[in-house]
């Protein structure tokens, strides 16, 4: 990595973590005045809002809370961008980002909810999303430790569940590989973390006779 691409880095993760925090401060603040107008400015002119204030709240949580979760989401992309690949930072970016958008979801719900109702509601979404996206995000998990771990690259031939060929895309979900008959083998990431894979030598080609 240049000193330029480097530096570029460095003010990127600067800039995301500066806009997750006035997300943050942006939020506590329209949080406190709009609690304070609505439990007690607006009821000295008997204007009384306070059943509606649970959809006020929601819309703040909704808006900024994805800005907040997206902004997150952005600071580990650019962390990640001063250590790892773009792709690996730009994997964990998105796995943080679905995670939190499922946290936010079950938030909203306990606060329509209220009390008792809400726990419930938020942790029957919570479990529904969860049972949703096991598969996807076990598989996105595994995609993330061998893009980490990296033990083969593109170009190298290999043997993985019994498919021997080169690589030729390395991938969150899945590795492609190439076999010699022309065949391609998409081979999902969380197959390839419990099993062996072997690196082989390329076949040498035969040189032509004249």
């Amino acid at each position: 990595m240049s000193f330029n691409s480097n530096s570029n880095s460095r003010r990127g993760y600067i800039n995301a973590i500066s806009k997750l925090i006035v997300y943050i401060v942006i939020f506590i603040l329209i949080s406190a005045v709009l609690t304070y107008l609505v439990n007690n400015f607006l009821p000295k002119y008997g204007i009384f809002l306070t059943a509606y204030y649970v959809y006020f709240n929601v819309s703040l949580t909704l808006i900024l809370g994805y800005l907040i979760v997206k902004a997150f989401s952005g600071v580990i992309y650019q962390f990640l961008k001063l250590r790892y690949p773009e792709d690996v930072a730009r994997a964990f970016r998105n796995v943080f980002l679905l995670i939190g958008v499922g946290a936010l979801i079950t938030v909203i719900a306990g606060e329509v909810g209220g009390g008792l109702a809400g726990i419930s509601v938020g942790g029957f979404l919570g479990i529904v999303i969860g049972f949703a996206m096991q598969q996807p995000l076990g598989q996105a998990i595994a995609g993330l430790f061998i893009l980490v771990a990296r033990p083969f690259k593109i170009n190298d031939y290999v043997t993985i569940l019994g498919d021997t060929g080169t690589v030729r895309d390395v991938g969150i979900l899945f590795t492609e590989v190439l076999r010699d008959d022309g065949t391609k083998v998409v081979i999902p990431s969380n197959l390839i973390m419990g099993n062996k894979v072997y690196i082989v030598p390329k076949p040498q080609v035969p040189p032509k006779t004249a």
